[in-house]
């Protein structure tokens, strides 16, 4: 029980950490956004209407994967049934919501943002925007869910993005890859309609990375 214990306190530890670096990449503005982490059977996830820059262990939660409450003293984010359903359906083992400047902004005006750089690859290429939902709603989840599919990030049409990963570091990488992404997409689109990579590209930055052992 000790070791759950010290496990779950660092969890929450890393979690306030982890906010205060995306607050600082302009990700996280104040209350907007929320970060959970999985410990076997228990989530460690930010609480609600917490100022993420300044987030501290006791603004984390610690829920079951049923969203009991099991440890803190604040009520966990209103975004609590979309982390649990990401734990639930793609294993993440952690997860990251922000309303970014960037991404928000790509969510306003397409359906899909397109693989226009190959580094996106490590989100899964095209990322879809999941159609709008009222926030902390079941509809949301579900439809995030769905908009996830084969991808580690997703779009919120007119809300902001989440993403996923393995660890924390990973889930906080692919949610500053996703933002990168879509700056890089907004300021190639006041050039002109950005060249999209097909199918065939792809496939050939994946063999290549494959055949050269890129990012093991």
């Amino acid at each position: 029980m000790a070791d759950a214990s010290s496990a779950l306190d660092e969890a929450r530890r890393s979690v306030a950490r982890a906010c205060h670096g995306l607050a600082g990449e302009g990700l996280l503005i104040g209350s907007a956004g929320n970060v959970s982490v999985r410990v076997g059977e228990h989530v460690a996830v930010t609480a609600t209407g917490v100022v993420l820059g300044r987030a501290t262990a006791d603004d984390v939660t610690v829920v079951d994967l049923d969203g009991e409450v099991v440890a803190g003293e604040r009520a966990p984010t209103s975004e609590l049934e979309l982390h649990l359903g990401i734990y639930r359906r793609y294993g993440a083992g952690a997860v990251v919501h922000t309303h970014s400047p960037q991404a928000t902004a790509v969510s306003l005006v397409l359906d899909e943002l397109p693989c226009v750089h190959y580094q996106q690859l490590a989100l899964g290429g095209a990322i879809r925007v999941a159609p709008f939902a009222v926030f902390g709603s079941a509809e949301l989840a579900a439809k995030t869910l769905t908009a996830l599919d084969g991808k580690s990030a997703a779009l919120l049409a007119n809300h902001g993005a989440v993403a996923h990963g393995p660890t924390l570091e990973a889930a906080v990488d692919n949610a500053l890859l996703l933002e990168w992404a879509c700056g890089l997409y907004v300021r190639a689109a006041t050039l002109g309609a950005p060249r999209v990579l097909e199918p065939a590209q792809q496939e050939a930055v994946v063999a290549a990375a494959v055949r050269q052992g890129y990012g093991q």
